[in-house]
């Protein structure tokens, strides 16, 4: 029971983290930027790095200034898209992000457990002001692309370009990012991202239908990993990540064999 107890926390912090996440993958994915999440979260990093290097408590105040620009450049990202492919930017803004991370802690007497900090996380130590923290910030950021949802899902769906809401798009992504890198990792986050949204895409394109699909299905897996991270002692953002992916390969897996079924039986 005390075990049971222990794992709530957690728990509740991976529900959060996969309710908003889902939401800001399935636009992602529609966008076809896969792996811009992964860019910015480890553009995020440079920031939670140079907290550790300058003996910072508190990582938020240089994440989230560096969230804000990195708003900035993906809000004008498809204005580099004429001149080349936006992915090969993104995957340059990641690579830039790692090893200026890396350099900085690399002046740290504790450089290798923080740069661990920052791509895994902590999430089976999250405190419940943590998880209360977040749904407050998630639940905000939630209204807030509620109340401009026409506007977010013409770029997104539509493809209509308005830099103004690109920036509210990534700027209200970054928050999120800030607040999930610190508690998860990077690592963690993007399968947060990507995953659940992937999983709902195999089932339907209808937008309500694929998050719910997702919520479902990420929440199980995620609960399932913190169990077996807690009860044989394994890293708990690794086990999330691999559980998740597993999950995915094996939906696809029945997906496919499905389809195959049935051209057959036409």
């Amino acid at each position: 029971m005390e075990s049971l107890s222990f794992l709530i926390c957690p728990f509740l912090a991976c529900i959060a983290l996969v309710l908003i996440h889902a939401y800001f993958g399935i636009h992602i994915l529609q966008r076809g930027i896969i792996f811009v999440d992964l860019a910015m979260a480890q553009f995020i990093g440079i920031g939670i790095a140079l907290s550790f290097y300058l003996a910072y408590e508190n990582h938020y105040i240089l994440a989230l200034l560096f969230a804000s620009l990195g708003a900035i450049v993906f809000a004008f990202s498809k204005k580099v898209e004429k001149l080349v492919q936006l992915e090969a930017f993104i995957g340059v803004v990641y690579v830039f992000s790692f090893t200026t991370a890396l350099i900085i802690l690399g002046q740290s007497p504790h450089g290798s457990e923080e740069f661990n900090s920052i791509l895994n996380g902590n999430i089976l130590w999250v405190s419940y002001r943590e998880v209360a923290f977040a749904y407050l910030l998630y639940a905000l950021i939630g209204l807030f692309h509620y109340l401009l949802r026409k506007q977010f899902f013409a770029i997104t769906f539509e493809g209509k370009q308005n830099s103004f809401m690109e920036f509210l798009f990534f700027f209200t992504f970054g928050l999120v990012l800030v607040k999930s890198v610190v508690m998860a990792g990077v690592l963690t986050v993007f399968s947060f991202l990507i995953i659940p949204s992937l999983i709902g895409r195999l089932f339907t394109r209808k937008f309500s239908k694929s998050l719910l699909i997702g919520y479902c299905v990420g929440t199980l897996a995620t609960f399932i990993a913190i169990v077996i991270s807690f009860k044989y002692d394994l890293p708990t953002s690794p086990v999330i990540v691999m559980l998740m992916s597993i999950t995915f390969f094996g939906l696809l897996i029945f997906k496919t064999i499905k389809s195959k079924n049935l051209v057959r039986g036409a």
